[in-house]
């Protein structure tokens, strides 16, 4: 009988969502551990933490709200590839509000002055901040309205803001990266009470969301829809306003990560901030155990996931592979963490976990 107990405790620990999720990042640090020297040093300056991990949570901030947003979608069956074009987009707008000057040619020298002043705004920052959010929304609405009225496939619809989308970035500041100067901004991307401040905006993010999918219907709207939209319209529920509305809190998701990418490096760089980052998002939820086809998802999973893939990144820049070759290398690691959820190993794990039946004597 407790045998029996055990078998049953362990094959609802390898059906959880999160345990491939924690064995995957677990991999990943035992390689730290062994292979570079000093990755877990932690040191204290100026009242702040500073190391390898914090790195890791700092950088995985913007990965950790991607793959909010992703997950959303996803669970709807859908994707959106144009994430880190909007996160390019919300730099842009955010910098070219505090600091409008830099589109003129020339600068009376007390305004050379004025804009590099680290109190100076020419916005205030709360409309810094709802404006950008608002539009990284619309840009998730646009999605939405292509992916869920013009029935445009998702991978089509996003790719179209994906390829414009630093197009749009570039034309809003005249193709010139705005140095950021403005402290309060800067401060969303700095350390505060010993841990980064990006951490603290996605533990919040994160609880709201979860409380909104887990607390209300929304969540198993969502899950209805990707697992059988038809069935779901049948049930009365409106799979239209399902996916738009999936695709604008991804929208506004990373409106936000875009926010906290351009406050820590103190710049609007419409052509790397956010580069290639879609695939971590993507890669990370993947790694949470959603299904591309959609349904059930785990917004604790996808953080998780989402760690993986920046402890992934940070570790080969820690060992010096080159910033060129890091994509490869994350490539190998993604086919080893997939591998995870084969169903020959799903299998084996059932196996092994099965309560055996006794046997009469």
């Amino acid at each position: 009988m407790t045998q029996n107990k055990v078998s049953l405790s362990l094959r609802k620990i390898s059906d959880s969502k999160l345990v491939f999720p924690i064995i995957a990042l677990a991999l990943v640090l035992i390689f730290d551990l062994i292979f570079v020297r000093g990755f877990f040093n932690i040191e204290i300056r100026d009242g702040n933490i500073y190391g390898n991990l914090i790195d890791i949570l700092r950088s995985g901030s913007t990965v950790i709200l991607l793959a909010l947003g992703m997950t959303l979608v996803i669970a709807t069956g859908g994707v959106d590839l144009s994430v880190g074009a909007v996160m390019a987009i919300s730099a842009s707008v955010a910098a070219l509000m505090m600091n409008p000057y830099v589109m003129a040619k020339e600068l009376p020298e007390n305004l050379q002055k004025l804009v590099s002043d680290p109190n100076f705004t020419y916005a205030p920052l709360w409309a810094v901040l709802l404006v950008t959010l608002f539009i990284s929304a619309l840009c998730g609405l646009w999605n939405g309205l292509l992916v869920a009225y013009a029935k445009i496939q998702p991978m089509v619809a996003t790719l179209i803001l994906m390829i414009a989308g630093r197009g749009i970035a570039q034309l809003i500041t005249n193709g010139i990266r705005i140095q950021i100067f403005y402290e309060p901004y800067a401060f969303i991307g700095n350390g505060w009470a010993v841990l980064p401040f990006p951490l603290y905006i996605v533990v919040v993010v994160f609880v709201l969301l979860w409380i909104f999918t887990r607390k209300t219907s929304i969540g198993l709207f969502i899950e209805s829809v990707g697992v059988n939209a038809r069935s779901s319209f049948f049930s009365g529920i409106d799979e239209k306003k399902i996916k738009l509305l999936a695709y604008t809190i991804c929208g506004l998701f990373a409106g936000m990560a875009g926010i906290l990418a351009s406050a820590n490096i103190k710049t609007s760089d419409a052509n790397n901030i956010g580069a290639a980052l879609e695939l971590d998002a993507i890669l990370a939820v993947v790694i949470g155990g959603t299904l591309m086809v959609g349904g059930r998802f785990s917004l604790f999973a996808s953080v998780i996931g989402a760690l993986v893939m920046q402890a992934t990144t940070t570790s080969m820049y820690a060992i010096g592979v080159p910033a060129n070759a890091v994509l490869t290398i994350k490539g190998v690691v993604v086919i080893l963490v997939l591998l995870l959820y084969s169903e020959q190993v799903r299998n084996f794990f059932r196996r092994i976990t099965s309560p055996k039946k006794d046997v009469a004597t």
